[in-house]
């Protein structure tokens, strides 16, 4: 949900010898491996938020999809990998990257090798379009591994004190003002009615008119979290009532990554 800024990291453990041409190609008998890398929510080291295995898996491969390829290049350069980057293929993905795209980069692990996918931030494929790349996998009868790494959505699920059984992640609210209360007290009836946590974000820059919509839109006894620049130096996590966050001063979110959660009663 933030992009991640390169910043000098330690040297990766070391990985397994990179694969020859083509990209992605055999690495060994058997269908390949798509690899699902999760990249920092913000500019924190790679050793605080990806384990060591997994950073020396993704530092020696050669071929990822992404959705940017400029954040895959900055991933790429904080966990150190073991060949220039522009000898790394990097697909990217988009809102009109078809089906037969897809199949034709994931095409050279049938017979074996792996490629990397990533996200702009945090685990891809959940929220995320790369789900569309796990799926062709399964599809294809790859094996589709996840790797262990930071996601917004269960860090602030974690923190918040929330309902952590039910709960429902909805993107983006409307734009329009009017539209978008309507949406979070429908959203507020229906975590009252089956006790469901309610996540949402929003761009950044409208995190502040966001925030004044929940406290305009909502129930006083509704509990309201606010998940600021998770595994950064800036995070800030913070649960109340709408009440109670009435009667606060405001938090500073703008242009801060934030996820907000909610739950009725």
């Amino acid at each position: 949900m933030a992009t991640t800024a390169a910043s000098a990291a330690p040297a990766p453990p070391a990985a397994s010898p990179a694969s020859a041409a083509p990209k992605g190609g055999p690495r060994g008998e058997g269908p390949g491996t798509l690899h699902l890398i999760p990249v920092g929510l913000g500019d924190a080291p790679p050793d605080r938020w990806l384990p060591a295995e997994a950073r020396g898996l993704a530092a020696g491969l050669d071929c990822y999809i992404a959705e940017n390829a400029k954040t895959a290049r900055a991933f790429l350069k904080q966990i150190g990998a073991l060949r220039p980057l522009q000898e790394i293929t990097i697909h990217t993905l988009g809102e009109k990257t078809s089906a037969a795209e897809i199949d034709g980069w994931l095409k050279p692990l049938r017979q074996g090798g792996e490629i990397g996918l990533v996200s702009e931030a945090g685990c891809p494929a959940v929220a995320d379009p790369g789900a569309r790349v796990a799926d062709a996998a399964h599809r294809m009868g790859l094996r589709v591994r996840p790797w262990v790494g930071p996601s917004s959505i269960l860090l602030g699920l974690m923190a918040s004190g929330l309902d952590g059984q039910r709960f429902a992640f909805h993107g983006y609210a409307p734009v329009e003002p009017g539209e978008r209360a309507r949406q979070l007290r429908a959203w507020e009836q229906l975590s009252a009615r089956n006790n469901q946590t309610q996540m949402l974000i929003e761009t950044p820059y409208r995190n502040a008119a966001m925030f004044s919509t929940l406290l305009a839109s909502l129930r006083g006894d509704t509990r309201l979290c606010v998940a600021r620049s998770l595994t950064t130096d800036d995070e800030w996590v913070r649960t109340a009532t709408i009440a109670d966050w009435k009667s606060r001063p405001a938090p500073d979110l703008d242009k801060k990554p934030t996820l907000f959660l909610y739950l009725a009663r």
